[in-house]
């Protein structure tokens, strides 16, 4: 007679999944695999996946406390409280206001404490700070496009303008404003960051020449951000 264990699964929207499965789910998700890919590497309908990210965002536990926790132990996880929320019309509400305000997010000065401020104004009912910004980063984790990329060591190096400017404070002299250069080996990761007076192609220039230095080296080639390079420089 021969006897085996069976794996605890839990039962969200009708769908039954087993434990390996999840697991497979968070792991691949963590190594940046979108859940097109995961669709079809793990056979699970990409709705069903994307209830259980977020789920997993909603716990807040690292994929390392993720691992170590016993399939009995996840299938109570995955199946308390937090993950019954997921479904609940408040939820279904803010929801369908993520879109909107991730979209406004890009713009200069707003905040996701300016927000939430405007959206507890219209619903009074609706959920804290914390919960509005957890809800916030799993629908850009879930919704933000992934593509993996091998890198050559010494193959490109990247290069563009970031953020808004920084402000210098010299100790002789007015203040002035001035642009932050970075470049980053696609590979290695190895980062240099210079401030600049502007974007001009002269000031783009050397602060590629510095770069070069700093990493001891020229690359095949540079990879500019083209919105960032093309247009407006003063050509």
């Amino acid at each position: 007679m021969f006897f085996y264990e069976q794996k605890p699964s839990i039962t969200m929207s009708n769908t039954p999944i087993k434990m390996n499965k999840l697991r497979q789910i968070i792991r691949l998700y963590c190594q940046g695999t979108g859940t097109k890919t995961i669709n079809g590497m793990v056979g699970t309908s990409r709705t069903t996946i994307k209830k259980y990210l977020r789920i997993w965002h909603e716990l807040g536990i690292t994929h390392e406390e993720f691992n170590s926790r016993s399939d009995n132990e996840l299938a109570v996880l995955f199946n308390t409280k937090t993950a019954k929320t997921i479904n609940s019309p408040r939820m279904q509400e803010l929801e369908l206001l993520l879109p909107e305000h991730c979209k406004r997010l890009k713009k200069k000065g707003v905040t996701r404490e300016s927000l939430h401020l405007e959206y507890i104004l219209k619903h009074p009912q609706g959920y804290g700070r914390s919960r509005f910004n957890n809800a916030i980063h799993t629908y850009l984790q879930l919704s933000r496009p992934v593509m993996h990329i091998d890198h050559k060591a010494g193959d490109k190096i990247y290069i563009d303008f970031a953020g808004s400017k920084l402000q210098l404070h010299p100790a002789s002299g007015p203040e002035r404003d001035a642009e932050v250069f970075v470049a980053i080996l696609g590979c290695s990761q190895l980062t240099y960051v210079e401030a600049v007076e502007s974007q001009r192609k002269e000031d783009l220039i050397k602060a590629c020449e510095n770069a070069l230095h700093y990493f001891g080296g020229v690359l095949g080639g540079h990879c500019p951000r083209q919105s960032a390079f093309c247009g407006n420089q003063g050509e």
